[in-house]
């Protein structure tokens, strides 16, 4: 009796030591460019049951979620989602930054090549990327079993989300009217892709993110992912991450309202619906998580805003930073270039012209940001390296420093009054931009929707370093390794 009960005892054990996790077959992120939170409401009405609609119905919506850290954009949205942290520790301090002086586009990388092209558009990799993403964690939890898929147009927005491990990442080549790939993943395109591309194939220099089509194009990319790399097929959960490129250019060529703004939202509603009728097929209704958000907001275009009587205008940090490279080489009496370039309002200064010319860099920025605070509209000159002990609204001051690195993040910040952008001036202009920390820029859509998730709604402050955490805490996996959020779950 004894022996048949340790027996049993140990049979128990063993099963109880094999148990699989219980996680869903498939984890599918979606990030679309450019979204604001109030377009979930903006558009309803024209919304069909099945879209927009489902995943308010279904789904659970963070109804207060906002961006924490300045600037808003998208390389580094799309890092933040993945990895759970903020520039100052993941390392994307924007789509384009120096690195120690050297202008550095977010995903270059040349020692990589093209794959299904001969251009450098395809010359791309995560490797300055500093951190692991929730795809990575999903590979390590797994022993490498899991498939990680990342699709876009553009390619920071494929390539970053689907992080360091994965399986592949394709993006679009606009010079040569396809998806390809880069030898970061792979030597060459399976024949899938390549039967794809020749049924999708646009002319050679067309921008397609400029078309409601693109949005269809990427949709019609991730159910080709889905269905040829079986997905949500296998004994470990599978990852497709999903970017809606287009709805950002469309945005900043068109502003936030007009028909072009309208017809991108009423067809992405469309295409959401049919894709999750995709997943439904595909992989199961419950037995996929699903998440939507965006990279970031954008702002109402300023002589829209002027129209209607509001504050507003275009700032033109370009010039700023024009004229003040003048003015410092006036002041300090020399022909040195003070400055490499702004981005999203952030000054960098050469910091080998400067030493060359003997000048104390310390000098020069104080200098600099005496000449800035002078201009109209201006609200802060961040010195980054005073950031902490300056009199700033404490909500901005931590963005800031989330969003600064000494080696990559640059030396002044120029924060502008609400409802001033860095965009043209032009009366005329009729586009828009984000980068900011208000509202219309940060505050942006948050559902989690089908498998773990029961339907529901909350207002509490979350934030974009949130949303990793809460998948690696449905799917009972390590949360990326720089991660500063929490899970709302």
């Amino acid at each position: 009796m004894k022996r048949k009960f340790l027996i049993l005892m140990l049979l128990a054990c063993t099963f109880l030591g094999h148990a699989q996790v219980n996680r869903p077959k498939l984890v599918v992120g979606i990030v679309v460019d450019q979204m604001r939170w109030d377009y979930l409401y903006f558009y309803n009405k024209e919304y069909v049951s099945d879209g927009f609609k489902r995943l308010l119905s279904e789904g659970y919506s963070c109804q207060n979620t906002m961006v924490p850290y300045i600037p808003t954009v998208t390389a580094i949205g799309h890092s933040c989602v993945y990895t759970g942290s903020v520039p100052a520790l993941m390392g994307i301090l924007g789509n384009s930054f120096y690195i120690n002086g050297k202008d550095t586009y977010c995903c270059g990388d040349e020692t990589v090549q093209s794959v299904g092209s001969d251009s450098k558009e395809g010359k791309m990799s995560p490797r300055n990327l500093l951190a692991s993403t929730i795809g990575d964690e999903l590979k390590l939890a797994t022993n490498y079993k899991s498939k990680v898929f990342g699709v876009a147009l553009k390619d920071r927005a494929s390539i970053l989300p689907a992080g360091h491990s994965a399986d592949a990442a394709y993006w679009w080549d606009t010079s040569a009217g396809h998806f390809v790939t880069s030898t970061y993943y792979m030597n060459q395109l399976p024949t899938w892709v390549n039967d794809f591309n020749k049924a999708h194939q646009q002319k050679p220099g067309y921008d397609i993110k400029l078309d409601v089509k693109g949005i269809t194009v990427t949709f019609d990319m991730a159910e080709a992912i889905l269905k040829n790399e079986n997905l949500g097929q296998g004994t470990e959960t599978d990852m497709l991450t999903v970017s809606i490129s287009p709805t950002d250019a469309i945005g900043h060529k068109f502003s936030t309202r007009g028909p072009e703004n309208h017809d991108a939202y009423i067809q992405l509603d469309r295409d959401l619906a049919r894709f999750f009728k995709t997943l439904d097929a595909q992989v199961g209704r419950g037995n996929y998580l699903v998440f939507l958000t965006a990279d970031h907001g954008g702002s109402h275009n300023p002589n829209f805003m002027r129209s209607h009587k509001m504050p507003a205008g275009g700032f033109e940090c370009w010039n700023v930073v024009k004229e003040l490279n003048q003015q410092l080489q006036q002041v300090f009496g020399t022909t040195t270039n003070f400055v490499l370039g702004e981005n999203a309002l952030r000054v960098f200064l050469d910091h080998k012209s400067i030493a060359s010319a003997n000048l104390n860099l310390k000098d020069v920025k104080a200098k600099a940001k005496e000449l800035l605070e002078k201009k109209p509209n201006v609200t802060y000159v961040v010195d980054y390296d005073e950031v902490a002990t300056m009199p700033i609204a404490q909500p901005i001051r931590e963005r800031i420093i989330n969003g600064y690195s000494r080696e990559r993040g640059g030396d002044l910040l120029i924060v502008t009054n609400p409802g001033w952008i860095n965009s043209s001036a032009n009366p005329t202009y009729k586009g828009t931009s984000h980068s900011l920390w208000n509202p219309d820029d940060s505050h942006i859509p948050l559902i989690f929707m089908g498998w773990g998730v029961k339907p529901g709604e909350t207002s509490r402050p979350t934030f974009m370093t949130d949303i990793a955490p809460s998948v690696c805490s449905l799917l009972h996996i390590q949360m990326p390794n720089a991660c500063v959020g929490n899970s709302v779950f």
